[in-house]
């Protein structure tokens, strides 16, 4: 026994060491729940989060405000974000960088980047020649493309968010523009790599303010088609989005909201931003015409005045919104001169006369695209900024032809709150209410490939083909698989933008390259040579657009299928077992699937992708358009019923998918076979059917991206690298501000201290004399050495004062807690005595505490009343400038013992059973007379010899008394003190026992 019990150790041992490594995973992954969104805007941002007790909550930033300027100033030294930098960028305007995102994937050939160098002169922008982008070139030294900006700027939100949540936090959903083409999100994508954030979601920030409007007004969603049109101007660009909210039945959840993107319009300059250059140039040429008989220099050709006057004009802008009138005025905007003029609405609609006329633009796009009518259309509702200007509100009033605009709305909030309860929905940590997100595809994607056909007997020539692979407002996420089916070599094919016929001119060119990749395939030559004797199935390219809206080939496999025999052989126990097991969990084809006809996804990669939670009903219209051949190569499936005749070389290869999943799984036996015949008997021996077997080969992929190529590997660590060092080199500074700083608190406030009267009482002369030198040197020394001096050299300064004025500090500190902790003391010891005489009058036969319990308190009582005494008396002697005796941790320590003696006591008290008293006559417990006191009850009756305690009393006459009222009660004296009471008889003759409170 004792041999097992040895053996038994090491397992409790390990058992206890995995508990112990759970549940500190457990603790680690609860500090890390918390979930972030990051709106961002061209001119600001909102950040929300989500953590364990606060749902969907935007966080404050530094200054406590909600929104956080997206501005950035670098130095050589140092960087500012948010509100420091704005305040920064009318010093050194070269430096603050602002509106950058609108060169997130544009080359340098884009109109935007020219529009850009034009808004903004003072920025010196050099070209990446091997991606042909531009870069901000700060200095010789400093330079940074607009995604490593825009990578600090994700990392300063999610230090804002941390701050806030008071935890780390990696996952985030991004907002970005609906209008983002691949290019535009995969550099965003790559910023957020840079700034240490898991992306859960690149979410369109028209989606996400659609989000918020239905999930806080999820009561008022019924099976009635909802249309609201969403009105977005910001500060850079305008959107227009036509949402349908609808109750749909899910499998998973029944009946559950949903939103879907119907229409989209956009107009990508047209915002408040140009609004305020409009009015920068006018108040620029207002303070030129103040100054013109003065030769000076134009206003124009100074970065510092241009950026005062951009501020001015930010400012105008929102008070001409809502006043007829204002004075625009600058403190010495240049040269020391002030500028003053005045500025009307008028002359502010007549600057953006022509901006006023977009503005029905966006609609009309998005009422096309989602082929509706406005009068389909129940309500039109204002988000972004832009929106509060009167005149853009009026002309779209009277585009829409609505009574009224919807301003039921946060129209700065809204975004960031939409994309934070996405964020909690993708989320593994969170449990929210399903609300089901069917986004729309803005650019169609199709691929382009070119074969080799023959017209005549002898005569050939190249066919170009294209096919939609993602169609123009088609939902996504969603994966796609195209066939190709008359290959037997490598060959390549490409994929581009399908019709972009929606966009203007201009939008086209800042759109960029229409083409996005071409896909060259290796080894599909090798591949037929691998599997000779097996029939061709095509090769088949898997694409997935995910829940960001970016596109990806995941793979391109070689399909082969050939029919087999199986042996007539009775199948094993074990076999029929493992076929049993693989069609409940669908690894067989069933009887419906071929009937219908129709290409059924059934393995995991045709799926939605990972992550998203989408309704299942959305899944089954993605399966249904999952599979797109494009050629007919091998020997043609029996016709379909209800499909119509594909064109010659484009005829669907159906049923591919289904058979896919037999091939996996060749130990299989089929249900049914190729042409539907229900299995035989499992009794009968006879031949089965022969059935498809399946083999797939991986074909090898070359990928030449042609719209913008991405950042080399090598790249991208080195820009993760920098922005690293500079958030190590900011919280360095951060930490040596800090040290100076709290030297230099240190220092005034202990100068001032040596004045005061409590301090000086418990200090000599000399001492305060000694401490006030060492103080004064030390500023000294702060002042001339303190600019050059490291984190380390002032803590060590301060620890060196902290030292030398520690035996002051603990004398006055001490002293201040005197009177409390004395006081607590003697009310403790005032108690403990009450508790312990009270303890000692319970009588005998009632009594729970013991005589060492009780004399063990009266001894630590008179120990404490002793030691208390004594060091009073003791330091009543010492000197106030010398250490005291009396010390408040030691009172402390004195009062803990004496409370746990107390508590020992109390909690005996409270959980001891009361003992079990002799019963009477009538078979009730005695109760002690009325008029017994303490010492009658603690007497004990000596019952006779023989006699125990559960023997019946001798009985007694009863004394009743007359004249006594029915149902009254009096005690019968039986025997005298500690004698047990018994009740008068009722006038009906039944006996009452007495309650508690007539004891």
């Amino acid at each position: 026994m004792t041999v097992k019990v040895r053996r038994q150790r090491p397992r409790r041992r390990v058992f206890w060491a995995l508990v112990a490594v759970l549940l500190a995973d457990l603790l680690a992954l609860s500090d890390t729940l918390a979930v972030m969104s990051v709106d961002l805007g061209s001119e600001s941002m909102k950040v929300a989060i989500v953590k364990p007790g606060v749902p969907m909550e935007i966080v404050l930033n530094k200054e406590s405000r909600r929104k956080t300027p997206v501005i950035v100033t670098l130095k050589e030294n140092e960087r500012f974000f948010g509100d420091s930098a704005a305040s920064m960028a009318i010093k050194n305007p070269k430096a603050t960088l602002r509106y950058f995102q609108h060169l997130l994937g544009k080359q340098a050939d884009n109109p935007h980047v020219a529009l850009y160098q034009a808004r903004f002169p003072e920025h010196e922008l050099t070209f990446d020649p091997q991606r042909q982008t531009v870069h901000f070139q700060i200095s010789p030294q400093l330079q940074f493309s607009p995604e490593e900006v825009l990578g600090m700027v994700l990392n300063y939100s999610r230090s804002l968010a941390e701050d806030f949540a008071e935890q780390p936090i990696k996952d985030a959903v991004i907002t970005v523009p609906v209008f983002f083409n691949q290019a535009e999100r995969r550099a965003v994508l790559q910023a957020a790599r840079m700034a240490g954030l898991k992306v859960l979601q690149l979410i369109n920030d028209n989606t996400a303010t659609a989000l918020s409007y239905g999930v806080f007004r999820r009561k008022d969603i019924n099976t009635t088609a909802q249309n609201i049109m969403f009105y977005d101007m910001g500060s850079g660009s305008t959107v227009c989005t036509i949402v349908t909210y609808q109750m749909v039945k899910t499998k998973e959840a029944g009946m559950q909201p949903q939103l879907q993107i119907r229409g989209v319009g956009f107009d990508r300059t047209l915002g408040g931003l140009e609004m305020e250059l409009r009015l920068r140039e006018h108040l620029a040429g207002l303070f030129n015409e103040q100054r013109k008989g003065q030769r000076a220099k134009d206003v124009r050709e100074n970065p510092r005045a241009m950026a005062k006057l951009l501020r001015e004009a930010n400012r105008l802008k929102t008070v001409l919104s809502a006043n007829a009138d204002h004075m625009a005025q600058i403190e010495g905007l240049m040269d020391d001169v002030d500028f003053k003029a005045k500025a009307t609405r008028v002359e502010f609609e007549e600057l953006c006369a022509d901006l006023f006329e977009r503005v029905p633009g966006p609609v009309q796009q998005a009422l096309q695209s989602a082929e509706m009518s406005l009068d389909e259309i129940e309500q039109v509702i204002l988000v972004g900024g832009a929106t509060r200007v009167p005149k853009v509100q009026e002309v779209l009033l009277k585009a829409v032809g609505k009574e009224e605009l919807g301003k039921n709305i946060n129209a700065d909030e809204a975004a960031a709150m939409g994309a934070v309860y996405q964020a909690a929905a993708l989320s593994k940590a969170f449990k929210v209410k399903p609300f089901v997100v069917r986004d729309a595809v803005v650019y169609p994607i199709l691929v382009e490939f070119t074969r080799e056909v023959e017209e005549e007997p002898g005569v050939h020539s190249l066919k170009h083909n294209k096919r939609v692979l993602f169609s123009r407002m088609g939902p996504y996420p969603q994966r796609k698989v195209i066939t190709f089916n008359r290959y037997s070599h490598d060959f390549n094919f490409h994929i581009n933008y399908g019709d972009l016929g929606f966009l203007g001119p201009e939008d086209l060119r800042v759109f960029g390259s229409q083409n996005l990749t071409t896909v060259k395939l290796k080894g599909v030559g090798d591949s037929f040579k691998k599997y000779p004797d097996y029939e061709s199935k095509g090769i088949k390219a898997h694409f997935n657009l995910d829940e960001s809206g970016v596109l990806s080939l995941d793979r391109v496999e070689s399909v082969f299928e050939t029919l087999v025999e199986d042996s007539p052989e009775e199948e094993s126990t074990l076999t029929k077992l493992g076929n049993t097991i693989s069609s409940l969990f669908g690894g067989g084809t069933t009887p419906d699937a071929k009937e219908n006809g129709t290409d059924t996804v059934q393995e995991e990669e045709e799926s939605p992708a990972e992550g998203s939670k989408d309704e299942p009903g959305e899944q089954v219209e993605l399966k249904e358009e999952a599979e797109a051949p494009v050629e007919d190569g091998s020997q043609p499936l029996p016709p379909e019923p209800k499909g119509d005749a594909a064109p010659e070389g484009e005829k669907a290869t159906e049923k591919e998918n289904g058979d896919k999943s037999e091939a996996q799984k060749p130990s299989e036996k089929a249900e049914a076979g190729p042409e539907g015949v229900a299995p035989a008997p499992e009794g009968e021996k006879k031949q089965k059917p022969a059935r498809k077997q399946r083999m797939v080969e991986e074909i090898g992929v070359e990928l030449v991206v042609l719209d913008l190529p991405d950042l080399p590997e090598d790249k991208l660590a080195q820009s993760v690298q920098k922005l690293q060092d500079l958030t190590l080199r900011d919280l360095e500074k951060q930490e040596r501000e800090k040290a100076a700083n709290s030297l230099e608190a240190f220092i005034f406030e202990t100068q001032d201290k040596l004045y005061q009267p409590e301090y000086q009482e418990v200090s000599t002369e000399e001492q305060r004399e000694e401490i006030s030198g060492k103080l004064s040197a030390a500023s000294t020394w702060l002042e001339d050495e303190g600019v050059g001096a490291t984190t380390v050299m002032l803590k060590e300064k301060l620890a060196e004062l902290r030292k030398l004025c520690q035996g002051l500090f603990f004398r006055v500190e001490e002293r201040k807690k005197w009177p409390e902790r004395l006081s607590a003391l003697d009310n403790l010891l005032n108690h403990s005595s009450m508790f312990l005489n009270g303890a000692r009058l319970i009588p005998e036969m009632d009594q729970i505490f013991t005589e060492v319990e009780m004399t063990t308190l009266e001894k630590v009582i008179n120990e404490t009343w002793a030691w208390k005494n004594a060091t009073l008396a003791e330091q009543a002697k010492l000197p106030a400038t010398e250490k005291p005796v009396l010390l408040s941790k030691d009172i402390e320590a004195k009062m803990m013992a004496l409370d746990r003696e107390v508590q020992y006591l109390l909690n005996k008290a409270k959980f001891t059973k009361p003992r079990p008293r002799p019963k009477d006559k009538n078979g009730t417990r005695a109760e002690p007379p009325l008029n017994a006191t303490a010492s009658d009850q603690g007497e004990k009756v000596i019952l006779p010899a023989g006699q125990t305690e559960d023997a019946e009393p001798i009985s007694e006459p009863e004394k009743v008394e007359t004249g006594s009222e029915p149902g009254d009660t009096e005690p019968l004296e039986l025997g005298g003190p500690g004698a047990e009471p018994e009740q008068k008889e009722q006038s009906t003759g039944q006996k009452r026992p007495l309650k508690n409170d007539e004891l």
